[in-house]
């Protein structure tokens, strides 16, 4: 059975382009994709956005897959922190976006799961419904906020198991990745023991947010939980700075750059502005044709050629 939809297809050269591909029931899901990766040796790279554009260019750099952030949804769709405001539903539908816009598996945080394990059901399945390959939960208590803020509070371990066992009870492939933000509030040794006990419920991945030294990732890394670890790297954030070696050497699996294209692409419309403020013009290099370097980014040109083949 095949059904025909117009997708994001890498092909040669830095851009990518919307074609119409015919889809055919039973090919490699993209959660399967990320199983398949993370059962190979490596450090997995995982840089995050907060929108479409972000999960093209991801893409597009050679990733292998898109994490999509809520610091950075947060952000950009309201122009607010990561304390808990955006809903479940504007998160799912950011990330709806964002999935079909890329062929690489997205990794979606979904925040607390919006709620008692019953709730978290609901969220597990609209995420799935919406193409995401993986989903983050944590055991903040709600409203949430970013792991690396102060005054964290956690949910007792025992909310958190059960939320989980809702969640791998209710996927179909989707990977379910644990984060315990417990160990400002409760201590390193508390959240390793909130580690153990969130595998044992069935995580896919562990996530023990915010540690604060080497000593720690080490300690972490060193537990043998059988599931993969993620590194959170957040620039000016609790953790410190590692590289990708070391990160790999003690122990993780996955590495997530979060907010680093989002820091990066304010930090430069900063700028822009700044110039036209006070130039009156943008900081850009009018011989680089910027406009038509941007329209093929996003497949204008693809798109156009499409046009021409069905006659319009």
């Amino acid at each position: 059975m095949i059904a025909v939809q117009s997708v994001v297809m890498p092909r040669s050269g830095a851009a990518m382009s919307l074609i119409v591909a015919p889809i055919r029931f039973g090919i490699m899901s993209t959660a399967s994709q990320l199983r398949e990766r993370l059962e190979r040796s490596g450090l997995l790279t995982v840089p995050g956005c907060s929108d479409a554009l972000g999960a093209r260019l991801i893409e597009q750099a050679g990733f292998e897959a898109a994490y999509m952030t809520g610091f950075g949804s947060s952000a950009t769709l309201l122009g607010q922190p990561d304390i808990g405001l955006l809903t479940g539903s504007e998160m799912v539908d950011n990330a709806r976006r964002i999935a079909a816009a890329t062929t690489l598996p997205v990794i979606a945080d979904a925040d607390t799961g919006y709620g008692n394990p019953v709730n978290v059901i609901r969220t597990v399945r609209e995420f799935e419904r919406a193409g995401v390959a993986a989903v983050q939960l944590e055991d903040q208590v709600a409203p949430k906020r970013c792991g690396h803020m102060a005054d964290k509070q956690v949910i007792p371990t025992s909310e958190m198991v059960a939320k989980l066992r809702a969640a791998v009870e209710v996927r179909a492939e989707m990977l379910i990745i644990a984060r315990t933000d417990a160990r400002a509030p409760e201590g390193l040794t508390a959240a390793i023991d909130r580690a153990h006990a969130y595998a044992a419920a069935g995580a896919d991945l562990l996530f023990v947010e915010a540690l604060e030294s080497i000593d720690e990732f080490a300690a972490v890394g060193a537990e043998g939980f059988g599931v993969p670890l993620v590194f959170n790297w957040v620039e000016g954030g609790r953790s410190p700075a590692l590289g990708a070696d070391e990160i790999a050497g003690l122990g993780y699996g996955m590495l997530l750059f979060p907010i680093s294209l989002l820091l990066a692409a304010t930090s430069a419309m900063q700028a822009t502005l700044a110039s036209l403020r006070s130039a009156g013009i943008p900081s850009v290099d009018p011989t680089s044709d910027p406009f038509t370097s941007f329209t093929d980014t996003i497949g204008l040109p693809a798109a156009l050629e499409t046009q021409r083949r069905f006659g319009d």
